[in-house]
């Protein structure tokens, strides 16, 4: 699986679990940090926390591992790392206030369809 079929199936796992305003930004050809970014909010610390979960469920199914989980703790703001993949899962606040797409506007946004059945 190539990094932009780990970011499109951890997006598709935030859109099962209801999450909002899911955006891949595009980032290898601007910073060597990872190939994409995923970027997604919820409307509570509890679904964030589902939000998450889900990603990481989905992408073990898949046989990827996340290398590092940040932010557990607070769940305002969980990051799970997959290298060429970093999934952001954030509170509608938190994602206002750290506004990483507007600090990755260099970056190319990638169209996912949310109605398109996932390939097994």
């Amino acid at each position: 699986m190539d990094s932009l079929e780990t970011a499109i199936l951890a997006a598709r796992a935030l859109d099962s679990k209801k999450g909002h305003e899911i955006k891949i930004i595009k980032i290898s050809d601007i910073s060597s940090i990872a190939d994409y970014f995923v970027i997604a909010a919820g409307t509570s610390n509890t679904q964030v926390k589902a939000l998450a979960d889900e990603v990481e469920f989905r992408l073990d199914q898949a046989g990827l591992s996340v290398s590092a989980i940040e932010g557990q703790r607070n769940d305002t703001w969980i990051l799970l790392d997959y290298i060429d993949v970093v999934v952001h899962v954030f509170s509608d606040e938190a994602r206002k206030y750290y506004s990483l797409e507007r600090l990755w506007e260099d970056g190319d946004i990638i169209d996912v369809d949310f109605n398109e059945e996932d390939e097994d």
